[in-house]
C-alpha cells in the first residue's frame, strides 16, 4: 500500500515531462479500451441514438476527469483561485496559464476516444441508421413507414434475419462509415493545424508575459509542496513530543511495570528548534489560518538582509 501510495504521489508531480507521460497513457488505454470493448448496438429506433452517442462521449467525460483528477495542478490552480486576496495579490495570467495547461492536457484522452471511434464508424452507424432516407436507397422501396424504420435500425446487425437479404443494408452502413471516417480525420486535421499553428506562432507574442506565468505558476505548484511537507514534519514531531508528555504522566504506572522511559530533556532542544514555537494546538490552527488567509508577500528581500 505504501509502494502504491508513493507511485501515486510520484505521478502527481507537476513536472512536465511526467504530466505528458500520464497524458499519454491514458490516451494509450483509451485506444486499449474501445479495442477491447464489445460494442453491441441493440438495434431498436428508440435505443440506438441514444446508445451510439453514449458510447462516443460518455467514455470522453470520464477520461476528461481521469486526467483533471491526475494532475496535481488542477488542485493548486483551484485553490490559488478560491483563496483570499491578503497580502499577496493574484494574477489572472498565472491562473489563465494553469487553467490552459491543465485543459489540454485532459483533452488528449477524450479526444483520441473520439477521434478512433468516428474512425472506426460502429458507434456512428448505430446512432444514425434510423435516421436516414429510405429514398435514397433502393431496398427500401414498398415497404411501410413502420417497417422502414425498423429495417434502418437494423442495420447495424449484419446477422439479423431481416437484415441478410437486403441489399441496401451496406449500403446504408458504408455511406455512414464513410461519413464518420471523413468527420474523424476532418477533426484529425484541423487538431494537427491548430497545434502547428499554435506551435509556429507563440513566438509572435509576448514571450515575457508567457515566461512570468510559466515561473510563478511552477512556483505556486512547488511551495504548496513545500509547505505540505513542513506540515507534515511539523505533525511528526508535534505527535512524538505529544506522546513524550503522556509517557510522562504514566511515569510511576510504567515503572511499575518496569518499562524505561527516555531521559528528561533527551533530544528536547533540536525538536523545539524544529517545532518553532508552535507547541499547542491553537498556535496550529492559527498559523494554518494566517497561511490561508494572509500568504505572505513574493519579496525575500528583508530575509535575505538580515
Amino acid at each position: 500500500m505504501d509502494r502504491f501510495r508513493m507511485i501515486f504521489q510520484y505521478f502527481q508531480s507537476s513536472s512536465e515531462s511526467v504530466m505528458n507521460g500520464i497524458c499519454g497513457l491514458l490516451a494509450l488505454a483509451s485506444v486499449k479500451m474501445y479495442t477491447s470493448f464489445d460494442f453491441s448496438c441493440p438495434c431498436l429506433p428508440q435505443y440506438n441514438m441514444a446508445y451510439g452517442l453514449g458510447i462516443m462521449f460518455i467514455p470522453p467525460i470520464i477520461l476528461f476527469l481521469c486526467g483533471l483528477i491526475l494532475n496535481r495542478q488542477s488542485l493548486v490552480m483551484l485553490e490559488e483561485w478560491r483563496r483570499p486576496q491578503g497580502r499577496r495579490k493574484k494574477d489572472l495570467a498565472v491562473i489563465r496559464y494553469m487553467c490552459s495547461s491543465i485543459m489540454q492536457r485532459a483533452m488528449v484522452a477524450p479526444v483520441v476516444w473520439i477521434v478512433v471511434t468516428l474512425l472506426d464508424g460502429k458507434c456512428l452507424i448505430c446512432a444514425f441508421s434510423s435516421s436516414m432516407d429510405p429514398e435514397k436507397f433502393v431496398g427500401f422501396a414498398n415497404v411501410s413507414p413502420v417497417q422502414v424504420q425498423q429495417l434502418l435500425a437494423k442495420v447495424p446487425c449484419k446477422d439479423d434475419e431481416l437484415m441478410r437479404n437486403n441489399t441496401s443494408r451496406k449500403a446504408v452502413s458504408r455511406y455512414l462509415r464513410c461519413c464518420s471516417q471523413a468527420l474523424g480525420w476532418s477533426i484529425l486535421l484541423i487538431l494537427i493545424i491548430a497545434a502547428f499553428l499554435a506551435r509556429w506562432l507563440r513566438p509572435c507574442f509576448n514571450q515575457a508575459a508567457l515566461l512570468q506565468a510559466r515561473h510563478w505558476s511552477n512556483y505556486i505548484d512547488i511551495e504548496q509542496k513545500i509547505f505540505e511537507e513542513t506540515c507534515c514534519e511539523h505533525s511528526r514531531l508535534f505527535a512524538h513530543k505529544c506522546i513524550l508528555h503522556f509517557f510522562e504522566s504514566m511515569r510511576q504506572e510504567i515503572k511499575l511495570h518496569s518499562f524505561s522511559l527516555p531521559r528528561e530533556g533527551e533530544g528536547a532542544e533540536g525538536e523545539e528548534d524544529l517545532l518553532q514555537g508552535i507547541t499547542d494546538q491553537n498556535r496550529v490552527n492559527k498559523l494554518l489560518k494566517m497561511w490561508y488567509y494572509e500568504k505572505p508577500p513574493l519579496d525575500v528581500s528583508q530575509a535575505t538582509q538580515r
